[in-house]
């Protein structure tokens, strides 16, 4: 990445209105977080969901914001066109493009789709394709049996016991950004003075 750009984070979440209220809350509270830290929101380009309610929070905030969204899912979605959105031709792309435009990943609760981008992250961080943090939002235990999925496939040893540690969860949103800049690979600041030891 380029040393000017800001450290821009990735978010992957559920894009139904439906979802609890709390849900839309934690969602809304983390864009206005991301912003205060100066964090640029990478997401799916959507105005729906909790993925909608964190994009306007933290554009509203004055926040950076970044949108990816298939062109067949603009109307699904309901495009978010307020914030700088680039329109690609499949989920694959997009997803490359979330990954390559963010330094971490914050993952809150999801559906089918959520799942489906978390275990593909989660994956290419097991086969060591990248080191970026991780961090689930875990209100009310909400990934309890998906955690309880990944130990069981360590337990009967299909996947190496240090995959466990390969992501952070934290069960309020105060804790996400506190625990994105405490990751030893989250990039630095642009203005940051790094120390050479030696």
């Amino acid at each position: 990445m380029h040393p000017d750009a800001p450290r821009s984070i990735c978010v992957f979440c559920g894009s139904a209105d439906a979802a609890d209220p709390a849900f839309l809350r934690g969602a809304a509270d983390l864009g206005r977080a991301l912003a205060d830290a100066n964090l640029r929101l990478v997401y799916g380009g959507g105005g729906v969901g909790l993925m909608g309610a964190c994009a306007r929070a933290a554009h509203q905030a004055g926040g950076e914001v970044l949108g990816v969204i298939p062109d067949f899912l603009i109307g699904k979605e309901r495009a978010y066109d307020e914030v700088e959105t680039v329109v690609v031709s499949s989920m694959h792309e997009r997803k490359q493009m979330m990954f390559e435009q963010s330094d971490g990943f914050v993952i809150l609760p999801g559906g089918i789709g959520t799942l489906e981008e978390v275990v593909e992250l989660l994956s290419w961080r097991r086969l060591d394709l990248h080191a970026k943090p991780v961090v689930f939002y875990n209100p009310r235990d909400f990934w309890k049996t998906l955690f309880a999925l990944f130990q069981h496939t360590v337990d009967e040893r299909l996947t190496p016991p240090d995959f466990m540690d390969a992501w952070k969860a934290v069960a309020t949103v105060g804790e996400i950004v506190p625990a994105l800049l405490a990751a030893p690979n989250l990039p630095a600041p642009p203005d940051a003075v790094v120390v050479e030891k030696g």
